[in-house]
């Protein structure tokens, strides 16, 4: 039997950092791990490479056996073969981009060293500045040293802690489209820190989600953003529609009961185990809601028609965000998102009636919590 390729890491601790987290990244795949700061993807990175020691943890890297509590068997950071590109990049000051490369390196002569190390510099686009030092290098030129130093090691796993942090947002886009392309020339493991929902979304074949040390769900973008196990996942990923209800009784000959919520009855087109009677937590992602035209009423099936008043407008460039009041419960907000020319052909304006459509297959049911915490 052909040996597992990827990585296979599980942690769990009480003290100093509470850790409950269990990581899989299959080799070719990248895998982003997003969270608040201070929930530990940090810390989650630093136990994978070896650079601090987990009270309980098992990693598996290809099929060999980096660490287990259960036999004591610990290997140090130098024989883990991982590439880590730190958050400041750490780049040795007093050295050349050529010679922060080559320290990385365990290869046995200084010109197959240099060697790699230019052909390291030409896959990040720093041909010809090898001589130059981080002082003389502009912040998105430092991060592809320190991802070209990382790679210098020739690793099995390759773990990035927010490397486009500290640069601006054009340099972050062409480093971000720059690791999606050396991504086909790399069959590792990435794995991939950030707070930013749309990188991870951009980058990632599958998102972890990080809070208090637990990985709360782990999968693709998708599920995980339009399919949140928990009301508390649906607020770490940044979903604005989350709301209380009841399961009651569906109509006759209907299979599904109905989500008693936003005084009316809303179809769904699943329960997730939920069964009539429960008091269920329940979101709608923006995309997911569909306005409907004041000349043309919509009429669809499974449409969820829930009128209600403009309170918030906020003009993004293209697209439109908007927030209205469901009307008879003035506190319960929903926010969707139109396209501007829409917004203003129809005549969006503050304190105006609105109806939207929350689309029975975006409506996600999940276990009860106290939403308005």
């Amino acid at each position: 039997m052909d040996e597992p390729l990827g990585l296979d890491a599980c942690f769990r601790q009480s003290n100093p950092i509470p850790l409950d987290a269990r990581i899989t990244c299959e080799r070719g795949e990248l895998l982003a791990l997003t969270g608040p700061s201070g929930s530990g993807k940090t810390t989650l990175l630093r136990a994978i490479a070896g650079l601090c020691r987990i009270d309980e943890g098992q990693v598996c890297c290809n099929g060999r056996e980096w660490q287990s509590s259960r036999s004591g068997h610990f290997l140090s950071p130098q024989q883990r073969r991982v590439g880590f590109v730190f958050q400041d990049y750490a780049l040795f000051p007093h050295m050349c981009a050529l010679d922060n490369i080559t320290v990385a390196m365990d290869r046995p002569s200084a010109s197959e060293k240099r060697a790699r190390a230019l052909d390291l510099l030409e896959m990040v686009h720093l041909a010809g500045l090898e001589q130059r030092r981080p002082a003389e290098l502009s912040g998105g030129q430092r991060q592809r040293v320190a991802l070209a130093r990382a790679l210098a090691r020739d690793p099995e796993v390759l773990l990035l802690d927010e490397p486009f942090s500290a640069v601006d947002q054009v340099t972050r886009r062409r480093l971000q489209e720059q690791l999606a392309t050396l991504r086909g020339r790399i069959e590792m493991p990435v794995i991939l820190v950030t707070h930013d929902l749309l990188e991870a979304r951009a980058l990632a074949d599958r998102i972890c989600v990080v809070h208090k040390g637990e990985t709360l769900q782990t999968g693709t973008a998708a599920d995980v953003m339009t399919r949140p196990k928990t009301a508390l996942i649906s607020r770490l990923v940044d979903q604005p529609n989350i709301f209380e209800g009841r399961l009651i009784a569906g109509e006759p000959g209907e299979s599904l009961p109905r989500l008693e919520a936003l005084s009316t009855r809303l179809e769904i087109s699943r329960s997730n185990g939920l069964r009539s009677g429960d008091r269920v937590s329940w979101m709608v992602p923006v995309s997911h809601i569909v306005m409907h035209r004041r000349d043309r009423p919509s009429r669809g099936e499974r449409e969820n028609p829930i009128p209600g008043t403009v309170r918030r407008i906020v003009i993004l460039g293209e697209s439109t965000m908007v927030t209205m009041h469901a009307r008879d419960q003035p506190d319960r907000k929903i926010t969707f998102s139109v396209p501007t020319h829409v917004a203003r052909r129809n005549k969006l304006a503050l304190g105006e009636p609105v109806t939207v459509s929350l689309l029975a297959d975006g409506i996600q049911l999940m276990p009860h919590e106290d939403t308005m915490a």
